[in-house]
């Protein structure tokens, strides 16, 4: 096999993925993003590729604010002052000497993070990049109290955010930087979480989302295997459910601390919620501009939306058409065509994007009718967009009388087959489908009787 120059290979590579992030850039320009970044991460050493990834989402017009942790920074200060440390219900039980550890680790903490800010290194994404961060005293806080017999002493929880001010530092162009550190009105200082803090932020604010890049790699699908896949989407009602089975977190790397979070910010508002690993380069990228993501996502609602098409969405089914076009997998049809047809047409939308569609052609006088263009996209595939898919058009054709559903294809009869379609000569065809098949291309006929 012959090595083709880089020079020609990375366009092949580049330009089709850039071409599929661009619909998330543009839904996503505007919105605001709530990230909290869990101070272990920071003392992994990820703070400059973490900074350097959350200047391309400002650079894309999202308005951020960052709330960072400072949890191990803190123990480790208490460590060298011999104190030990205490948690409960998965927080830090504050006395006086881990009060000032972590005024001295927010304080710090906070003077790293705009130094990251303010590098523009050459051949990094900060390169002639100008990203201003504004801190300041944005949160009212109250104490804890004591829980279940358990006195937290100086933890606190957010009283009040100060919703307006934020809004007019990130409407200013700056990313807002919020350290978990609070007063009471009273003037008493607080040592509060990073998870509280952002998710009252992203709540008074109304944020987009909320994204928490965490040790948590997510929510798995059975939470008692460490092994299991991470299930990408929950809905609020689900991860509701399973909160609801989970013991109370004992630590801050439980899933469960997390998830509760996750699940306050939906109720309180907020559509979309993340648990992202921090430990997987440019996780906060790939959640945000590719379909599945890379974490567990918490949704009000579920994003997929499986729906009838529109005249707006001519553009999208072409795009998606195209490539199975290409290599004959499909018969080619015009924008004219399309458009024409267009209510005929199902589709599933993620996001604004289409991934999947297919269009019903009816045939009353035969009491059939035709699935025609049924594609779900290669990103989204094995997910089982195509039987919803399938399911609606066979709703939508009972819906109007008709007795069985037909499809003509060359390439995916197994498919067809193992979801209740038959094989069937040509001569079944209505007559007036039968005057257009092409007996060149020598299309199977399947047809599946709905009951």
């Amino acid at each position: 096999m012959t090595n083709l120059p880089s020079s020609l290979v990375f366009p092949h590579t580049f330009v089709p993925w850039f071409r599929a992030v661009a619909p998330y850039i543009h839904a996503y320009r505007g919105k605001t993003f709530v990230v909290g970044l869990c101070g272990e991460a920071i003392a992994a050493g990820k703070l400059g590729v973490f900074v350097q990834d959350l200047a391309i989402l400002h650079a894309m017009g999202i308005r951020v604010v960052l709330v960072h942790g400072f949890r191990p920074q803190v123990s480790e200060q208490l460590r060298a002052k011999g104190v030990p440390e205490r948690f409960s219900h998965g927080i830090r039980i504050t006395d006086p000497v881990a009060l000032d550890c972590a005024q001295e680790a927010a304080g710090q903490l906070r003077f790293e993070i705009e130094a990251a800010f303010s590098q523009g290194l050459p051949n990094t994404p900060m390169a002639n990049a100008t990203v201003r961060v504004v801190s300041g005293n944005f949160l009212t806080a109250r104490p804890v109290g004591i829980v279940e017999g358990v006195d937290f002493q100086l933890t606190g929880l957010v009283r009040k955010v100060d919703g307006a001010a934020i809004g007019r530092a990130i409407e200013s162009g700056a990313i807002v930087l919020l350290s978990p550190f609070g007063f009471s009105p009273t003037g008493e200082a607080f040592n509060l979480t990073m998870e509280d803090v952002a998710t009252a932020t992203a709540v008074a604010l109304q944020a987009d989302k909320l994204l928490f890049l965490t040790e948590v790699p997510g929510v798995r699908e059975d939470v008692d295997d460490p092994d299991s896949a991470i299930d990408t989407e929950l809905a609020l009602a689900e991860a509701e459910r399973l909160l609801a089975n989970l013991p109370p977190p004992a630590r801050p790397t439980d899933v469960a601390f997390y998830l509760q979070h996750c699940v306050r910010a939906c109720r309180g508002g907020v559509e979309r919620s993340h648990i992202l690993p921090f430990a997987v380069d440019g996780a906060l990228l790939m959640e945000v501009y590719t379909h599945d993501g890379i974490g567990t996502m918490v949704v009000d609602e579920k994003l997929e939306s499986l729906r009838e098409a529109s005249p707006d969405d001519v553009g999208g089914i072409l795009k998606l058409i195209e490539p199975f076009e290409l290599d004959g997998t499909l018969v080619r049809r015009e924008r004219a065509e399309i458009e024409r047809d267009v209510g005929l047409y199902t589709v599933i939308e993620h996001d604004g994007v289409i991934f999947g569609c297919a269009a019903l052609y009816p045939y009353p006088e035969a009491r059939t009718g035709e699935m025609a263009a049924l594609t779900v996209s290669p990103d989204s595939q094995g997910q089982g967009d195509g039987e919803r898919i399938l399911k609606r058009i066979e709703q939508r054709a009972r819906a109007i009388g008709l007795e069985s559903i037909f499809v003509l294809t060359t390439r995916t009869m197994h498919w067809f087959i193992k979801r209740g379609f038959h094989p069937a000569d040509p001569d079944w065809l209505p007559e007036a489908r039968k005057r257009k098949y092409n007996w060149d291309r020598r299309s199977q006929v399947l047809v599946k009787t709905l009951k």
